[in-house]
């Protein structure tokens, strides 16, 4: 064995001997070189799926959920009281409110992106943008890592948003790319056969393309050839699939619905719940319009009305189902807006302090976490980055943060990099 040994490269007898060292001992030799909290990460997931609404724009915080009410610039909006004594929270947002005892609110996020596309990047890969590699976002990190519940459905789906939006596969296989649907009242498009093709004539052409590929699946094996031949496979069990039928929202009450709202925000909620329902793992619903450098108190007014509404309806559809314990709701958002505001009625944009929110998948709702000073403008205690928030929501699924995966190139690469888990919200 030791000639053998000998014979093996440098980084295949480290990791013989790791593996080795597992196997007997039960250690690890980078035990020595990994950070403490990064051994905390192995536990029970709190959470089996998410619902991750993103704010695109830059929610301004101190018009939601980290009001100043003594601020000179706060605007015309006032503060009104929560469910929990001693929270406070924008009169925007009467619903949510009454439903605090649900939420977790981080008022001291803070990022080093302050252009929408690089921010958004960041906030949904926790590495800042280059232009020789894309990163995993979270919903592929997941499916790769933890794997699929629903063998027949996308275990990542989009809704809204850019169909080629930051946080899809990345460097991983294609099949975790998100799914993206443009609407979420149309259904899944192109998911029937033709009507002049019966069962039997598509199960025929379909063999007779895998023997017409089948010598150039022989001589390039390609993990991408693989991965072309995945798109069909899924997309046919897909098409047989019974739970298509998640995606068709006129099986749901008009009672429920209506709770949701009409706006497109309100049937993306549903729709994710539906979906979660289903079995797939994460899902990205994106409501946009938050970049507030003009008119910035008449634009919130607009917007704050359906995210109350229906992520109100959702928080409780979820409870009522049993679902909100296993399901961990995000709001997210790329940075947040100046507390100045400008000569155009607007905020500008203000990557220094920021407010996220969690809710469900084993986080204690009912508390603030951090806190930014008497006027909005900085973090004043328990800073907390972009990588520490989605560590924090790998944590809550139990994935291994501390993990490193090496991209094709062979750089090595963590889910949220160096971030580390808010452990306190759990």
């Amino acid at each position: 064995m030791y000639d053998e040994l000998n014979k093996l490269d440098e980084l295949s007898r480290r990791k013989f001997m790791q593996y080795s060292a597992k196997a007997l001992l039960g250690v690890g030799l980078s035990a020595t070189t990994t950070p403490l909290w990064a051994t905390q990460t192995v536990k029970k997931p709190t959470a089996r799926n998410v619902i991750y609404i993103y704010l695109s724009g830059g929610m301004s915080h101190i018009d939601t959920f980290d009001p100043k009410p003594n601020w000179k610039e706060q605007g015309p909006v006032s503060t009104i009281d929560t469910n929990v004594a001693g929270i406070q929270i924008s009169e925007y947002l009467p619903s949510l409110a009454k439903r605090m005892d649900k939420l977790a609110i981080i008022r001291s996020m803070y990022s080093n992106q302050g252009a929408h596309e690089p921010g958004t990047y960041f906030m949904h890969t926790s590495y800042a943008q280059r232009g020789t590699i894309k990163h995993p976002g979270l919903g592929a990190w997941l499916n790769n890592m933890s794997g699929k519940t629903n063998s027949t459905l996308p275990g990542n789906i989009r809704i809204g948003g850019s169909n080629n939006a930051p946080g899809g596969a990345g460097f991983l296989d294609s099949k975790y790319e998100p799914l993206h649907l443009g609407t979420p009242d149309s259904g899944l498009p192109h998911i029937h056969r033709h009507q002049s093709i019966d069962e039997a004539e598509m199960r025929e052409r379909l063999e007779l393309a895998q023997m017409m590929d089948l010598s150039f699946h022989k001589k390039y094996p390609a993990k991408q050839v693989r991965a072309y031949s995945d798109v069909y496979d899924e997309a046919i069990k897909l098409m047989n699939s019974k739970d298509l039928a998640a995606f068709d929202l006129s099986k749901e009450p008009k009672l429920t619905r209506d709770i949701y709202g009409d706006s497109r925000f309100g049937k993306s909620c549903l729709l994710a719940r539906r979906l979660v329902e289903h079995g797939v793992r994460f899902v990205e619903l994106t409501l946009g319009g938050w970049d507030t450098h003009n008119d910035n108190h008449d634009n919130l007014a607009n917007l704050t009305n359906p995210l109350d509404q229906s992520v109100a309806a959702l928080l409780d559809d979820l409870h009522y189902r049993g679902l909100l314990d296993e399901t961990l709701v995000v709001i997210g958002t790329e940075f947040g807006r100046t507390p100045e505001i400008n000569a155009n009625a607007g905020r500008n944009h203000h990557p220094s302090a920021f407010t996220c929110v969690l809710a469900g998948g084993g986080i204690k709702g009912g508390q603030v976490y951090g806190a930014t000073d008497a006027g909005g403008h900085s973090v004043a205690d328990n800073g907390v980055t972009v990588p520490d928030f989605n560590a924090t929501i790998a944590y809550a699924l139990g994935l291994p943060i501390d993990k490193v995966v090496h991209s094709p190139s062979g750089r090595p690469f963590r889910i949220a990099d160096k971030g580390r888990p808010i452990t306190a919200l759990f």
